[in-house]
């Protein structure tokens, strides 16, 4: 699932692939907000984590899961 994530004071948006479910982000995000976690934490399709202060955050836009696209091309 494609995950975007707005903060404050920053030019550019994170954007990371993520295999949790949009239940467990939206979970993750609400915690952040309510002040019971003081980051969001959240893990790419790699592994890889994503720590953002909770008072940052500016939006998280939850979208679709992309497939991987395979082309083929003539010479």
């Amino acid at each position: 699932m494609e995950v975007k994530i707005g903060v404050q004071y920053a030019p550019r948006e994170i954007v990371l692939e993520s295999g949790q479910t949009p239940e467990e982000v939206e979970k993750a995000v609400a915690e952040a907000l309510s002040g019971k976690t003081e980051l969001l934490t959240l893990v790419d399709d790699h592994g890889r984590k994503v720590l953002v202060p909770a008072g940052k955050l500016a939006y998280v836009e939850l979208g679709e899961p992309t497939a991987r696209k395979v082309g083929f091309s003539a010479l």
